[in-house]
């Protein structure tokens, strides 16, 4: 089960998409915490040194589609062995 999920589709101009990516990129170039404008709200998210990526793009029916996917694990790394 999820802890949360928020998913917003919306109708955006090419400049407006790229303003929206170019504040992820800084969020994530400066680490810490990341405020994402979404909508109404702002969501903050702590995101690590570390990500998982995953980009998918699909090309089909006149349209295409890419995703562009982070992960990242909410726990705190494990302590190495000594």
């Amino acid at each position: 089960m999820k802890d949360l999920k928020f998913e917003q589709k919306s109708s955006l101009s090419r400049l407006e998409a790229a303003d929206q990516l170019s504040a992820l990129a800084e969020a994530l170039r400066h680490g810490g915490n990341a405020e994402l404008e979404l909508g109404p709200g702002t969501m903050s998210l702590r995101v690590p040194d570390e990500l998982r990526t995953e980009i998918e793009v699909e090309v089909g029916d006149g349209e295409i589609e890419m995703e562009i996917e982070l992960k990242w694990n909410t726990s705190p790394p494990k302590a190495k062995a000594a």
